[in-house]
């Protein structure tokens, strides 16, 4: 069964989603670089946000399923936009994850993350640059 996820657009380039099973809502914002005001999340940082935040989820459920104890995840990642035309160029993602892992461990998880399906969905014409490090 597919979600449904609904969108009105408000004027001055804003769109409220709302997330059909729950009714949860968010507002996007046109970039101060394409006439919006970037008062919140534009379309393609939540494109770039969903992948950060689908690779520590794809991750965190290998970890419980492996019974690896992952306590401390975050991202950053930074998203390049190309002008013509006018799409997301390049994602350039840092993973951080605990210092206590093994070798073995780092490597199933990172492969884990690797996996997620927001990535597995990006377009190859998207540069995509991905590093993991082990420090929390």
């Amino acid at each position: 069964m597919g979600v449904t996820i609904t969108g009105t657009y408000l004027g001055e380039k804003r769109v409220e989603l709302t997330h059909g099973p729950t009714g949860s809502q968010i507002i996007t914002d046109a970039p101060l670089d394409n006439n919006g005001r970037a008062s919140t999340f534009s379309p393609t940082d939540l494109l770039a946000g969903s992948l950060g935040a689908c690779m520590l989820t794809i991750a965190a459920i290998y970890a419980e399923n492996a019974g690896i104890p992952l306590t401390n995840m975050s991202f950053s990642v930074e998203k390049i936009m190309t002008s013509a035309p006018r799409a997301v160029g390049e994602l350039i993602i840092k993973i951080r994850m605990p210092k206590n892992l093994s070798a073995e461990q780092r490597t199933k998880l990172e492969r884990a993350a690797m996996a997620c399906p927001v990535h597995k969905s990006l377009s190859t014409a998207i540069n995509f640059n991905c590093s993991f490090s082990y420090d929390l």
